[in-house]
């Protein structure tokens, strides 16, 4: 099955959460902080009011609890408003 976005949502996938530290103590669930990376998979048309401006494969930095969760063939994705989208992260 494929997603396409309509307007201006971004489908991404977002980067797992840590659950052990550099040091290997692992951190129980309620203890994680959700992470807010992930990476473009998908991108809706835009609007003339919000105009996409990230493309596919784009590593991107969002706000902590925006966005739909969806499942699609057993993966994880979300769904997020250009707006939602805070930094694309380059190296």
């Amino acid at each position: 099955m494929k997603v396409n976005p309509l307007a201006d949502r971004v489908l991404l996938k977002a980067d797992k959460a840590e659950t052990k530290t550099a040091s290997g103590i692992i951190i129980p669930d309620a203890a994680q902080e959700k992470t807010q990376t992930g990476v473009v998979e998908a991108v809706g048309p835009g609007t003339e009011k919000d105009p996409i401006t990230v493309k596919v494969g784009d590593r991107i930095m969002y706000d902590k609890y925006s966005g739909t969760q969806i499942k699609v063939d057993g993966e994880e994705y979300l769904i997020v408003k250009m707006s939602d989208i805070i930094a694309v992260i380059t190296k």
